[in-house]
């Protein structure tokens, strides 16, 4: 069973072929610069070795036969060995997905009404998947959504304090992204435990450029840090995280900036490279290291607003049987979890600073084994594989209706 995954931007277009026999992953790629006169296609086979080559994609139409006929002349993808579905990311599916779907004329449509939540998002994923449906008729497509996973909160988690109209008439209301990803890392801790997901209280940390955290009970997200946009929550790259909501306002008056502009500048010029000039966890860390003040000031906030949702979800879930990291920063930044841990003791967050900083593997364990005892919570680093998620979950739905 070949499955292709696509991640359709709106310059680029990132694929993996997954093997779903053994979820082994003979190739993957992207197309760069879509609509450029410097496109440029990557291919990445199975014993990582990769080639480059520049390529004429004004669209993607042209990008996905591109990267079809890559696919082919590797000889993965061959009519005895055809492709069996293909699983598209898609950002947002506001109320109306809460899993995958079945791409169809109507379920196509109703993806396109959510453009008005993700403006920037769900067209690019529109585009890649109207292109793989012209380019592969009759192939079972699916759309897997960043929002879906978080759609089983109650509304007390959902649910802004703001005019009912405003959510009856506009969709005001938390939605969460990374689901996908915070999904994948439920299971795997779920398995590294021991135990059905359906009987574990998790907290997962997705931290990269963009960052989030999640509380899972039983299987199942009750609560989650962004909101109606990806910008809510901890502080991010370059996304502010949470302010008080009057500071737009006060903006638009005092200095005469547009709503546009302020939201530009919260969502592109704000969060650590707005307090210290870099969004790079690896520089800032490096900073750090050589004393310079701006870099530790922005890690301290960076942290600290990681400390005070986990000290959030802790109360919302009672139980945790495991705190997860992942994501870019949360896999690979040891002072980071070093930093966030620190003096958690009297919560059972417990970090063994060796076991901290020698990760390797899928998932890792990085609490003091030692202190094992009531009230202790593993800590775990997973490593995401958010293209796996979307293949599975793909599969799963396919073989659904197969039956």
């Amino acid at each position: 069973m070949l499955i292709l995954v696509i991640n359709s931007g709106s310059s680029s277009i990132k694929f993996q072929l997954l093997d779903m026999e053994d979820e082994s992953l003979p190739l993957s790629g992207v197309l760069e610069r879509i609509g450029e006169s410097s496109a440029e296609l990557s291919i990445i086979s199975g014993d990582g070795s990769t080639r480059s080559q520049f390529v004429d994609a004004p669209g993607h139409d042209q990008g996905m036969t591109l990267i079809l006929d890559a696919l082919r002349s590797s000889a993965v993808l061959t009519e005895g060995r055809p492709l069996t579905a293909i699983g598209h990311r898609v950002v947002h599916g506001g109320e109306t997905f809460r899993a995958p779907v079945l791409l169809d004329d109507v379920s196509l449509e109703q993806v396109r009404d959510c453009i008005p939540l993700a403006p920037l998002h769900n067209p690019a994923n529109l585009a890649g998947i109207e292109a793989c449906r012209r380019l592969f008729p009759g192939l079972p497509q699916v759309a897997v959504f960043d929002t879906a996973f978080h759609q089983d909160m109650p509304e007390s988690a959902w649910r802004y304090a703001v005019p009912d109209d405003w959510y009856r008439r506009y969709g005001v209301r938390r939605y969460g992204f990374h689901g996908t990803s915070h999904a994948y890392v439920a299971r795997q801790a779920a398995t590294w435990l021991g135990r059905p997901l359906e009987q574990c209280n998790l907290i997962t940390l997705h931290l990269g450029n963009g960052a989030s955290i999640s509380a899972i009970e039983q299987g199942r997200c009750r609560d989650t840090s962004m909101g109606m946009t990806p910008l809510e929550g901890l502080v991010m790259g370059s996304r502010s995280g949470d302010i008080d909501p009057a500071i737009p306002a006060y903006l638009q008056r005092r200095a005469g900036l547009t709503a546009d502009e302020i939201d530009s500048v919260l969502n592109k010029q704000s969060g650590l490279h707005a307090l210290c000039g870099d969004n790079d966890m690896r520089r800032i860390l490096e900073r750090v290291a050589a004393g310079e003040d701006q870099a530790r000031l922005a890690l301290d906030i960076y942290c600290q607003r990681i400390r005070k949702y986990i000290g959030a979800y802790l109360a919302v879930l009672g139980r945790v049987d495991a705190l997860v990291f992942t994501g870019g920063i949360g896999e690979r930044a040891a002072p980071v979890r070093r930093q966030v841990c620190t003096n958690l003791e009297h919560l059972g967050i417990c970090l063994d600073d060796s076991a901290n900083g020698s990760v390797a593997g899928a998932v890792s364990a990085i609490h003091r084994q030692s202190a094992d005892g009531p009230g202790q919570v593993p800590l775990l680093v997973v490593r995401t594989n958010e293209e796996l998620e979307i293949a599975r979950q793909t599969r799963q739905l396919c073989s659904t209706l197969q039956h």
